[in-house]
């Protein structure tokens, strides 16, 4: 069918040159001129249509004639292929030639690539590379001259041509290559020379940064291969001292560091960029925000005191002060067991920081860490309770700082078995913040009170609504709960052993871990085999755990592995096995096999991603 339609497609067009010549008969008839240009670009359009066609035997008998009358780009560009199709060495060489002859001097050289390609093309090295060597010889002076030549070659992947090309542009007086060398140096695998270039370039023109720094992510590899990084750094350290006045290199610096998170590394550089530019700390709390956000706390802390000192008149004064004291409180808070001493003291020090600058807006967040240590560690709860309730009368309170409060008072107040007024507080976040993530996490939290309280069926419906309206912002706590409620109660007929579970839930959170561990006894005595052993195992592994009881936690969490593999807390069981056995035993060959086991035996797991880091690092992965 579609050779059928092809053949019409060249009837048609046969018959119209058919009838351009009767009627360039007719008119020298009539003694007028014929136009010569109706039969050759008939010609023309029939050696298209066969060339585009694939049909190159046709194509080249209207070409040759063409060629001989038209020697624009496009024909000889149409001609050439064609004859490299048909493998016409000989027709094609000589066309080349012909063209060559009348080239203009500053187009020569390209014409020459042209030759050598046609030698490449027919295996012909040696012929192509003295084509090659006279078309560099052939190369003008000028910019346009040169770059046009070294694309040519990298068109035909003769990259040592191409910078070759470069070189005898600068030895004609044509300069300014650093972009194009740099590019150039990257193809060859010359990573050494793609960072002089780029080095040179930015000497002269600064604003390429984001350029550089895009292309040497994406050919050095930074976050994988150690030895560009070292590359990147000495280099960038040999560009500081050469050019001691110039910015930009400390700038690349400080970036290269931040790819490969040596945020430590950061530090000196980023200091002195901000005494040079008067940048008034915002680099340091730039960089400090970045290092806590991956983990790097003690350069975090860095950052923020070194802003910090600036004292009172700096702009970021507020906020690097409290974020001093938010890093040791996040610090501290992720300890397991808890340093109560170090707590106490951290207290102190929001006091006397609240003491300096006063209760007010910016240092509202101090007010609620200092009372989730009173409350939480101190059992000053009282106290915590009085100092937030003073927080939300003060005027000018931000409205969404003043909900983090209230979310921390409502804490407060189910710590102190305050839960209905826990909840109240809880309800007015979700009715002032509607679809906002702090209603979420107010509903979540009101939907544990409810839990705690022993109201399952509404906790559970919180708890899918909440699912269902913001799948990406549930926690995963608040996916256990909704397992928790799920498994161990919507099945059973009996309301008892689920309210002693909640109740020993309470306890635990209350840091009552000795009743909360005889209410434990007391379910699975009187329940034994309930669905909830598991959890009355984890609960108690936990409890041990924060107590510094690690011997006991291990057991208990290797018995919940051993004999409810198959409930949901089999992999949060592995999990945190694994991770003890990691940090705190360093143990690192069977915390090896112990996250690959849970990758094997549970893909699904919300813990899958990070123990695939983890066992991928301790097989050395990363060092390969």
């Amino acid at each position: 069918m579609t050779s059928w339609i092809h053949t019409c497609v060249a009837r048609l067009l046969r018959e119209a040159r058919f009838r351009h010549i009767v009627a360039a008969a007719a008119l020298a008839c009539l003694g007028w001129a014929v136009p010569q240009s109706v039969v050759a670009q008939t010609d023309l359009e029939l050696a298209e249509f066969y060339y585009n066609e694939g049909s190159y035997p046709q194509a080249k008998l209207y070409l040759e004639g063409i060629w001989k009358k038209n020697k624009t780009n496009a024909v000889y560009e149409m001609y050439y292929a064609t004859l490299l199709a048909l493998d016409d060495f000989e027709t094609a060489e000589d066309v080349v030639k012909e063209r060559l002859k009348r080239r203009h001097k500053n187009s020569r050289s390209t014409a020459l690539v042209d030759l050598g390609s046609l030698y490449l093309h027919f295996d012909k090295r040696e012929q192509a590379l003295e084509a090659f060597m006279d078309a560099l010889e052939e190369l003008q002076p000028g910019r346009p001259a040169a770059v046009s030549l070294a694309n040519a070659f990298i068109k035909l992947d003769e990259l040592d041509m191409a910078l070759a090309t470069y070189e005898r542009a600068e030895k004609l007086g044509t300069v300014g290559f650093d972009y194009e060398l740099a590019n150039l140096q990257g193809m060859r695998g010359d990573y050494e020379g793609m960072l002089k270039a780029y080095m040179a370039l930015l000497s002269t023109k600064p604003n390429y940064l984001r350029t550089v720094q895009n292309s040497l992510n994406r050919n050095l590899r930074l976050t994988t291969t150690e030895d560009n990084r070292e590359l990147v750094r000495l280099s960038l350290l040999r560009a500081i001292q050469t050019y001691p006045d110039n910015t930009v290199f400390p700038e690349l610096l400080i970036w290269h560091f931040n790819q490969i998170q040596d945020f430590a590394s950061s530090i000196l550089h980023a200091k002195a960029l901000d005494l040079r530019l008067q940048e008034q700390g915002v680099r340091l709390m730039e960089l400090g925000n970045t290092a806590q956000s991956n983990g790097d706390l003690d350069t975090a802390l860095e950052c923020y005191r070194y802003v910090a000192a600036k004292g009172p008149d700096n702009p970021y004064f507020f906020t690097a002060r409290n974020e001093v004291l938010q890093v040791r409180f996040e610090v501290l808070t992720a300890q397991v067991p808890a340093d109560l001493d170090a707590m106490g003291t951290l207290a102190e020090e929001y006091a006397s920081s609240l003491r300096d600058l006063g209760v007010r807006s910016e240092t509202a967040m101090m007010v609620k860490d200092r009372a989730h240590l009173l409350a939480f560690y101190l059992q000053r709860a009282e106290e915590a309770i009085t100092s937030l309730e003073a927080l939300l009368q003060e005027e000018g309170l931000n409205e969404r700082v003043a909900a983090a409060c209230k979310l921390t008072l409502g804490d407060i107040y189910v710590f102190e078995g305050l839960i209905w007024d826990a909840s109240l507080l809880f309800s007015q976040i979700v009715l002032d913040f509607k679809d906002d993530p702090l209603a979420h996490e107010a509903k979540f939290r009101n939907a544990r009170v409810s839990y705690y309280g022993g109201d399952f069926n509404w906790a559970q419906s919180q708890l899918d609504a909440l699912k269902a309206s913001t799948s990406k912002l549930i926690s995963n706590d608040a996916i256990d709960l909704s397992l928790l409620i799920t498994d161990n109660f919507n099945l059973d007929t009996l309301t008892l052993p689920m309210e002693m579970y909640a109740r020993a839930d309470l306890l635990r959170m209350q840091r009552k871990f000795n009743d909360a561990r005889l209410t434990l006894d007391s379910l699975t005595e009187a329940f034994p085999g309930h669905t909830l052993n598991d959890e009355v195992l984890m609960m108690s592994a936990d409890m041990f755990l924060q107590q510094g009881q690690l011997d006991t936690a291990m057991v208990l969490y290797q018995e919940v592995v051993d004999l409810h593999f198959d409930d949901i807390t089999g992999d949060d069981a592995l999990w945190m096995l694994a991770d003890l056995t990691h940090h705190r035993l360093g143990d690192l060959a069977t915390a090896q096999s112990l996250y690959e086991k849970l990758l094997f035996d549970f893909p699904g797991s919300l813990h899958a991603v990070e123990a695939r880091k983890r066992f991928r690092a301790l097989r050395g992965d990363e060092l390969e």
